[in-house]
């Protein structure tokens, strides 16, 4: 298992946001923003099963996420790995942990009646980095 160097974890700190790539059914390349965290093993997303991005990791787990240091933008880390788990358990929970750090607010306010929320863990196997 690969780790994100230590030079690069205040990027899971911050409010940075990781841009995740995911192959389309048809092969094309697809991107999102997101907000990231990190679990000391895992690159973290939080999204809703109904989104293109769950449904294109659904189906082809290898995956890339670039984040960009919002106080210096020349300096981004990116990973490539592959989801190794997409859960609902905490989903919510970690979806209002990520508020905080992003929006500074208790709860996440853009919930939707119905979601179903899905924490994504990705493997990391490769790095590439500016710093």
């Amino acid at each position: 298992m690969t780790h994100v160097p230590q030079k690069f974890r205040d990027l899971f700190e911050k409010k940075a946001f990781g841009h995740l790539a995911t192959i389309m059914p048809d092969g094309q390349p697809q991107t999102t923003p997101v907000w990231i965290d990190y679990d000391g093993e895992h690159v973290i997303v939080n999204t809703t099963d109904d989104r293109q991005k769950y449904q294109n990791l659904s189906e082809e787990p290898r995956v890339a996420i670039s984040i960009q240091d919002p106080d210096d933008p020349y300096r981004y880390l990116e990973v490539r790995g592959r989801v190794s788990e997409a859960t609902d358990a905490g989903a919510d929970r970690h979806i209002d942990r990520l508020t905080q750090r992003y929006l500074e607010q208790d709860r996440y306010p853009f919930r939707e009646d119905g979601e179903h929320r899905v924490v994504v863990k990705i493997t990391p196997e490769h790095f590439s980095s500016k710093d």
